[in-house]
């Protein structure tokens, strides 16, 4: 391995946890949960033999499905045939929400955990891991001058990194959502995989990604609330950039860096990039947080400049997220400020489905050459 000032690179393994007692109950009654089958239909199974009530909620149906209870305490359900994706799902016992003990899949979000299941298509998904060259994920702790604490940051190498010894990447930094954890982007958005399917059919140029933390809570809380990402570009530009440019071979030039993110780290993205167009010259927003107010008109006050140093603005919502009104409010602006951008509108809600899709649907339009 390698090491840095202040970091240390982790190649990222699987690891298996101790279960807790419950999950090895479950074991120890061979419960199956969840089970895909070949039809796409799935079942979903919960030893619970006290309780009165058993439902399981699932990104794939709307509200909560009851399961049914055999003699001996097992409540099942089955549901589908089901659309290839990965979906959310928790089991609501008795009222109280808990996760599958037989699923140790998680997706954490502000501190709590839902399960995720995966449901294969008849052909790979563009985010499943293939019979590909694969890229590296790397794990960094940092010290960040500017907030004054260690950080972390996870990294993604694309395949030949560690070969390809005379040449330089571009660099996309990716940002996760409110209440995401750090390592968001690879633990359910699958961005390393997405990339490795998308340079093994040449479809996206290899580039690295830096994924930091979005949050930053040592920071001053005026800096740090929803719509203030003053301490983050902070981090960002003042601690991150140097330190993955220290570390990596990294092209250092602004049309080789991009900024992307969902959510509020898609406020981030446009926030943070339209505000140094010097440092980044594309630009990515998934289901984002717009910038309002005067912050909002000060990123857009000169439309000729953005054209000039912008290579790309792209877009990103769904029609059914919260977010969508806002968007479609910044886009009309963008239209009558003849600013040149790419609105990518579709159906779906605030959810990672639609984001690994954006991912994959700006990956290939990063870093083209100037024709």
């Amino acid at each position: 391995m390698r090491f840095c000032k202040f970091g240390l690179i982790v190649f990222l393994i699987s690891i298996l946890c101790p279960p807790t007692l419950q999950v090895r109950a479950q074991f120890r009654q061979g419960v199956i949960s969840p089970e895909v089958h070949q039809d796409r239909r799935v079942t979903f199974r919960l030893r619970a033999p006290q309780a009165e009530k058993v439902e399981v909620e699932a990104g794939f149906v709307q509200g909560g499905r009851p399961m049914g209870k055999d003699e001996n305490g097992l409540w099942s359900i089955t549901l589908g045939p089901v659309e290839p994706d990965i979906y959310e799902y928790v089991f609501n016992v008795d009222g109280l929400q808990i996760v599958d003990p037989s699923n140790s899949w998680l997706k954490v979000w502000l501190g709590n955990s839902r399960n995720l299941v995966e449901i294969p298509g008849e052909e790979p998904m563009f985010y499943e891991a293939r019979q590909v060259p694969h890229g590296t994920v790397h794990i960094h702790k940092y010290q960040s001058k500017s907030l004054g604490v260690p950080r972390q940051l996870y990294l993604y190498t694309p395949p030949g990194y560690e070969t390809n010894q005379d040449t330089t990447y571009p660099v996309l930094y990716l940002f996760h959502g409110f209440g995401d954890p750090v390592d968001a982007w690879t633990g359910v958005g699958r961005a390393n995989l997405v990339m490795d399917n998308l340079i093994a059919e040449k479809k996206a140029r290899p580039f690295i990604i830096v994924m930091p933390y979005g949050h930053t809570p040592s920071s001053p809380p005026v800096m740090r609330s929803i719509g203030r990402y003053e301490a983050f570009e902070k981090d960002l530009i003042e601690d991150v950039i140097p330190y993955v440019q220290k570390c990596y071979r990294v092209s250092t030039g602004q049309k080789d860096r991009a900024v992307a993110g969902l959510s509020m780290g898609g406020g981030q993205s446009l926030t943070i990039g339209l505000n140094n167009l010097d440092l980044f010259g594309w630009i990515g927003a998934f289901s984002s947080a717009v910038p309002e107010g005067q912050k909002f008109e000060k990123l857009l006050a000169e439309p000729e400049s953005i054209n000039e140093k912008l290579k790309l603005l792209w877009i990103g919502c769904g029609r059914q997220d919260f977010l969508f009104e806002a968007n479609q409010k910044f886009l009309e602006q963008l239209k009558n400020d003849k600013i040149r951008h790419i609105s990518h509108i579709t159906e779906g809600g605030h959810e990672w489905r639609l984001w690994r899709n954006y991912l994959n649907e700006i990956a290939p339009l990063l870093f083209k050459p100037d024709k």
